[in-house]
């Protein structure tokens, strides 16, 4: 089949050898090294380094020196990221649970650059301004998922994604000033946990907590929203987030399974 379309003037080489190289990474190897890249994607050692540097200059791979692997952001491409993290099968019967047991929206995100990107979702019938949906981007800064998520970066990268954020207020609530919003996210990551009241859209409440992978990083956040109509800040706290908290512990219980 590729032989054939190869021969055709509108098949794109490199456009095939860039995709092979993020389709060498799965769930039985999330992380590779240049020559491992090379030989599953069935290319030569000098193109794989030239793809991969590429696709970290992008922003799709991260690397630790001789090691690469994809990063979340690789979700704009198709999913590839959560197909080797398997994030969503693992959360989607805990976050159908705690939906129950408060009886609104719940939703996981992870990281993706200046912005959270929805993984998992639980909807209820209220209707909000805000539409979300699997691949829902919004700003991190300005979400009870983005903080937890930033919060739980080291110093200088966090502060390298809020130089690069546009801070513009989506309402007159929205913490905008970066010494402020500095300050916030020390705050939740000591805490462990965010609330935020009304700085994506009016009326809209929230509370966040990380989800850890096996080896202690926060791999993704998940967040109970509501209204200002029907929760107060306080009632979030009290009753919302201990379940919540009991949520992510029983995630992060299944993801040392895997």
């Amino acid at each position: 089949m590729i032989e054939q379309d190869e021969a055709s003037g509108d098949f794109v080489q490199s456009l095939a050898r860039g995709l092979a190289v993020i389709r060498a990474f799965d769930a039985e190897h999330p992380e590779l090294s240049l020559s491992e890249v090379a030989r599953r994607a069935e290319i030569s050692p000098a193109a794989a380094r030239r793809f991969l540097r590429t696709l970290e200059a992008l922003g799709y791979v991260h690397t630790t020196g001789r090691v690469f692997a994809l990063t979340p952001k690789v979700l704009e491409l198709g999913f590839s990221y959560l197909s080797a993290l398997s994030l969503p099968e693992v959360m989607q019967p805990h976050l159908e649970r705690l939906s129950r047991e408060v009886g609104e929206s719940v939703s996981a995100a992870v990281l993706a650059g200046t912005d959270i990107v929805y993984v998992a979702r639980v909807p209820t019938r209220r209707i909000m301004m805000v539409g979300i949906t699997i691949g829902t981007h919004f700003p991190a800064f300005a979400t009870s998922m983005g903080r937890v998520l930033l919060a739980a970066l080291p110093k200088a990268e966090r502060a390298a994604i809020l130089a690069d954020t546009d801070l513009t207020p989506l309402t007159p609530l929205t913490l905008d000033a970066p010494d402020a919003l500095a300050a916030e996210l020390s705050r939740v990551r000591d805490q462990g946990w965010a609330i935020v009241d009304g700085e994506l859209e009016a009326g809209l409440r929230s509370a966040a907590a990380p989800v850890r992978g096996r080896g202690g990083e926060v791999v993704a956040a998940v967040n109970v929203s509501t209204s200002a109509s029907r929760d107060s800040v306080e009632r979030l706290r009290t009753f919302h987030l201990p379940l919540l908290l009991e949520t992510t512990a029983a995630i992060e219980a299944d993801l040392r399974l895997l």
